[in-house]
């Protein structure tokens, strides 16, 4: 710790400036150095900064619960080819009149796109209704996240572990 007094006659003597660095710090923490390089260098730190900064762009369809599977087809294959690219989608079902009062079939739509895009990126925000539109986001990056799974089909009972059917029980005449 150096009185102020002194660490300016210092900063005199080099030909530099006394810095405050650190003002919240206790003792307030000073250094003694050229202040026009350092804007320089500290300007020069943050253009690097946003440059190496990724930038995620985010792409959104627009469904409504009566779209068919056609239109929605296409739709899908762009938010798969967008997912591919790096980019997040935004699936966006709309509402109007009384279909509002039907949210289940377009969470069903929202969660078989989920699933069908499901090797490409996952669910980032599962859908949830918000005023009259129902939005999910995806993420690009296949199994990351807990894409919705179909129910497991059932195995038949007695069935052969190669994966053939059972044999025929030997019937009895009566």
């Amino acid at each position: 710790m150096v009185p102020i007094q002194e660490a300016l006659r210092l900063a005199q003597l080099a030909d530099k400036d006394l810095v405050e660095v650190s003002p919240n710090a206790d003792p307030p923490v000073c250094r003694i150095l050229d202040f026009g390089k350092f804007l320089y260098e500290k300007t020069k730190k943050d253009k690097e900064a946003r440059r190496a900064q990724k930038i995620i762009e985010v792409k959104e369809i627009q469904l409504r619960p009566k779209t068919t599977d056609h239109h929605t087809g296409f739709k899908v294959r762009d938010a798969r080819r967008w997912l591919e690219e790096g980019k997040k989608v935004k699936v966006r079902i709309k509402f109007r009149g009384r279909e509002i009062t039907y949210p289940q079939i377009a969470r069903q739509e929202l969660m078989d796109i989920a699933q069908e895009l499901a090797d490409v990126g996952f669910v980032e925000q599962s859908p949830d209704l918000e005023g009259r539109t129902m939005l999910m986001v995806l993420a690009p990056g296949g199994k990351k996240g807990k894409p919705p799974a179909p129910p497991a089909a059932k195995k038949p009972e007695g069935g052969a572990p190669d994966g053939q059917p059972p044999k025929p029980a030997a019937s009895t005449p009566e």
